[in-house]
């Protein structure tokens, strides 16, 4: 008898300034699904208050069994951040993650236990790349800066390349360094 397949769930957070299924969203969304995902985005309009976000994707995921991997940008990217060890996320991948702004609460120490991948822009005049930088060296995570800018809308083929190949490697064995 076959074991059942635990679902799997990539759930998107978006930005400040946009909405649930805008391009990088969308786009994001065909390589879950095409990666055997199933693919879901909050809904953060009308809430301007990153903890007010926090506490809706923490709700929204309850509901979710299996393995759960968070994508988030700008301020969706901080929003994944804080809540990824509440929700034991499997995996994060950040782009142009709004970390260290001012303006938000601050993270808590160790706030990040799973892999993760950043992307960011070289020329975002929102969020520094420096921000990342800063974080991925804490984390230890993946970074990827690219010849962009905060949107990262002419790299959308890069990144759904870099998300492929991130989903695959959540997937991978550990290796074991000496």
């Amino acid at each position: 008898m076959q074991e059942p397949v635990m679902p799997r769930h990539v759930v998107f957070s978006h930005g400040k300034e946009s909405g649930p299924w805008g391009r990088k969203i969308s786009a994001l969304a065909e390589v879950a699904r095409s990666e055997g995902y199933d693919a879901h985005s909050v809904d953060y309009r009308g809430l301007d208050q990153p903890r007010q976000r926090v506490a809706k994707l923490v709700d929204f995921c309850k509901e979710l069994a299996g393995d759960l991997v968070l994508v988030g940008s700008s301020l969706g990217g901080y929003v994944a951040v804080a809540s990824a060890s509440l929700l034991h996320a499997r995996g994060l991948f950040l782009m142009a993650p709004a970390l260290y702004m001012e303006g938000l609460p601050e993270l808590r120490t160790g706030v990040v236990d799973c892999p993760t991948t950043i992307v960011h822009g070289w020329k975002d005049d929102v969020v520094p790349f420096e921000h990342s930088v800063r974080f991925a060296q804490m984390y230890k995570a993946g970074l990827h800066i690219l010849e962009s800018d905060h949107r990262l809308h002419n790299q959308l083929r890069v990144i759904q390349y870099l998300f492929e190949y991130f989903l695959i490697a959540l997937d991978l064995p550990a290796i074991a360094f000496e």
